[in-house]
């Protein structure tokens, strides 16, 4: 009985270190709380790193988040504009997702124009694919399968269609396959190489032989 005792003592002792462990841990990184990274995602300036906060905040499945957010969807900035965007759509708001799908059309000369040209003057060209771009990676990273038929015939749009493979990619709805396939006699390079990557990723085994010719024709190509 003694010794039974002092097994279960032993236990005892050495789920308490564990817990003083743990709480050591917690204690030197803390989890932060979603209305901490909402303040950080508003105080941050770079749209990359917004993102960032973006992302963390999702993580949480706090939907308290998106009522402060919500003037952000009408943010003149339109990266800024779809990292809220993507927030909402993560968190189950169809607005996100609708924001997202109007920055991807959107054409209007209406926006905040910050890309500068080869003259040092703003360029609104230059910001209307950049936030379409922006756009078209958004939804890659929302893998949400009802941007796929928003996104194959922006395979053709040359101010866009570089990322778009990508996207496709990161969604993973093999109806994509096809039109990806067709991207495969594209005349340029990067675009045929981003194809080929998210056929892979979509594991297009039908036509594995010739993504084995187009591969090693692009390894030619960049290696002469």
């Amino acid at each position: 009985m003694a010794r039974a005792s002092g097994v279960i003592c032993g236990t005892s002792l050495a789920t308490v270190c564990l817990l003083s462990t743990l709480c050591g841990q917690t204690s030197r990184y803390p989890i932060e709380s979603a209305s901490a990274l909402v303040e950080q995602f508003e105080s941050t300036t770079l749209f990359w790193k917004q993102f960032e906060m973006a992302k963390k905040i999702v993580v949480l499945h706090d939907k308290s988040v998106l009522q402060p957010l919500e003037s952000w969807l009408g943010n003149e900035d339109m990266h800024r504009r779809g990292n809220a965007a993507f927030i909402f759509a993560s968190l189950g708001d169809d607005r996100g997702f609708q924001v997202i799908k109007a920055l991807l059309e959107d054409r209007s000369a209406k926006r905040a124009v910050f890309e500068i040209d080869s003259t040092g003057r703003p360029s609104l060209r230059r910001q209307l694919r950049e936030d379409r771009y922006y756009a078209a990676h958004l939804l890659g990273d929302l893998k949400d399968p009802r941007a796929v038929p928003m996104l194959v015939p922006l395979l053709k749009d040359e101010e866009v269609n570089l990322i778009v493979p990508w996207s496709l990619g990161e969604i993973g709805d093999k109806s994509a396959i096809p039109p990806l396939i067709e991207a495969l006699a594209d005349s340029r390079l990067e675009m045929r190489a981003a194809a080929l990557r998210a056929l892979e990723k979509l594991e297009a085994k039908e036509c594995r032989p010739p993504l084995r010719q187009i591969e090693d024709g692009c390894t030619i190509a960049v290696n002469p």
